[in-house]
């Protein structure tokens, strides 16, 4: 098969077009012919060296893919209501930039109906993530208010439409007046300009001083002060990424008297039977909300052709794209 490989750590350039062997299904596992593999900022990380490969897993970059199912166990695909030629995407712990790639079974949902594999291959990293961390971690009840920062990224715009199609007031964080009106329109309530306002004052602005009830945080360092100070009673900070840096002070007394949770996760490493918990929770909450396309819609900013993998990567590290940049074979 082909696939796109991590020559040596560094510029997008190192990402390369290979030949390597077909993989192989084992127990409990399918294989993918490859249509569509979605980017994320873990697959730069990768190819930068910061951002070591699971024990077991490919060394091929790429998180979530989506295709058409080419080989498994009849009885075990059965068992989970796929059958050979059933078009698939999936969450995977390495080895999406290819043609063929290994998943676990629970970690495949069916593509929506309507759906191409280019917006299917943009579904499980974001959505599996801001499920686990938003909804399982963060709680994120009906009423509450929600705060995501940076609401362009391919998990900001997942966060913004799920967090409202589940009845949240929701802010959003953004580079740009452009940013700010994306996030608007993908039905943010409010969108805050954090090059030209501080994010914690508007949003103290916005609730009337009370403060928002969760915050999904991408960036940690200095924001998790400024983010401790905006939460209302009972808050909950969770932390998925630190872009900003990994030293954060805060102020704990804040978290004493109003009873704060600071939390945080990293979804790569788990084991398959926490990733197919969530996938069984999105299958019968979030897919059908998909199926209907309304305030649930895929984002794509761009595709590219495997080959040019290294521009969808300078892409992603310009920050320039609102959604999704998914690689097409």
């Amino acid at each position: 098969m082909k696939a796109v490989e991590i020559s040596s750590h560094g510029a997008p350039e190192v990402l390369r077009l290979c030949t390597r062997d077909d993989p192989q299904p084992g127990a409990g596992e399918l294989l993918i012919r490859v249509a569509a593999s979605g980017v994320n900022r873990p697959d730069v990380l990768q190819r930068m060296g910061q951002y070591p490969v699971p024990p077991g897993a490919s060394d091929l970059p790429g998180l979530e893919v989506a295709g058409e199912i080419v080989g498994g166990n009849a009885a075990e695909l059965a068992q989970a209501g796929f059958k050979l030629g059933d078009r698939v995407c999936a969450l995977v712990a390495g080895g999406g930039y290819a043609q063929l790639c290994v998943a676990p079974i629970g970690q495949c949902l069916s593509v929506p109906d309507g759906w191409s594999d280019v917006e299917a291959a943009a579904l499980p990293e974001t959505f599996f993530t801001v499920w686990s961390n938003v909804f399982d971690r963060g709680r994120l009840q009906q009423g509450e208010t929600f705060l995501v920062q940076g609401g362009t990224s391919g998990i900001g715009v997942t966060a913004i439409q799920l967090a409202k199609a589940f009845g949240a007031t929701v802010i959003a964080t953004a580079g740009s007046a452009d940013k700010c009106k994306a996030c608007l329109s993908l039905g943010a309530d409010h969108a805050i300009n954090y090059r030209e306002q501080d994010f914690a004052e508007e949003v103290k602005r916005i609730t009337g001083g009370r403060g928002v009830d969760v915050i999904l945080d991408m960036v940690a360092g200095d924001y998790v002060a400024r983010e401790v100070g905006c939460l209302a009673e009972d808050g909950r900070l969770v932390i998925i990424a630190v872009q900003g840096g990994i030293e954060s002070g805060f102020n704990a007394g804040l978290v004493l008297r109003r009873r704060l949770t600071i939390t945080g996760s990293t979804l790569r490493p788990r084991p398959v039977a926490f990733k197919a918990a969530i996938a069984r929770s999105l299958r019968e909450k979030v897919w059908p909300l998909l199926a209907t396309r309304k305030g649930v819609q895929p984002v794509i900013h761009s595709t590219f052709e495997a080959a040019d993998a290294a521009k969808a990567h300078a892409l992603m590290q310009s920050n320039q794209h609102i959604g999704k940049i998914v690689l097409t074979w």
